[in-house]
């Protein structure tokens, strides 16, 4: 299986206007969630080479506890494997991570808003330095056509009428950009 997502920032900020447009379409969407993640690279990779093929982790905190992620982008990066677990000590985990050769890239700081339409799981996010977005994703086979997945997503996103500008950057590189 393979997370295919889609990923638009809203260039107005206007994070009432995006809540409204998901309410009109029927979805309810959940309290503001603060995530505090830490984006790690393989050894190796550096910013400027390509994804895919390079394996990712990430340390994410949130008020529940800590989940540790694992991303092989397969044709971009929004088109990843994906493994997800959740890990009871952070430190020990970003321990793990450093004897197993990755290294830490950024930190991306983010209040994010949750809900879902069929196979279809939205986001509402607040990315401290670069500002709203809505991502968008599904779970799909691994024989499935992840372009094919995106386009409909993308009519997804489009149908609610809002004002979105889409990106095929990750998180981790739009911080890194804004921050560097």
């Amino acid at each position: 299986m393979r997370e295919i997502e889609a990923k638009y920032r809203v260039p107005s900020g206007d994070v009432e206007a995006v809540l409204a447009a998901l309410k009109t379409c029927g979805l309810a969407v959940s309290d503001p969630v603060h995530q505090d993640d830490q984006a790690y690279a393989q050894a190796g990779w550096e910013y400027g080479m390509p994804k895919v093929g390079a394996t990712f982790a990430r340390l994410r905190t949130t008020r529940e506890g800590h989940v540790f992620t694992v991303k092989r982008p397969v044709s971009g990066e929004m088109d990843c494997v994906e493994h997800e677990t959740a890990v009871a000590d952070r430190g020990e985990m970003h321990a793990a991570l450093a004897e197993m050769g990755f290294r830490p890239t950024v930190r991306i700081v983010k209040t994010r808003r949750t809900a879902s339409a069929a196979a279809v799981s939205v986001c509402v996010d607040e990315v401290d330095h670069v500002g709203l977005f809505i991502e968008v994703e599904t779970v799909v086979a691994d024989d499935r056509d992840g372009v094919a997945a995106q386009a409909e997503l993308d009519t997804f996103v489009r149908g609610l009428g809002l004002d979105v500008e889409r990106t095929t950057d990750t998180y981790d590189s739009l911080v890194r950009a804004a921050t560097s």
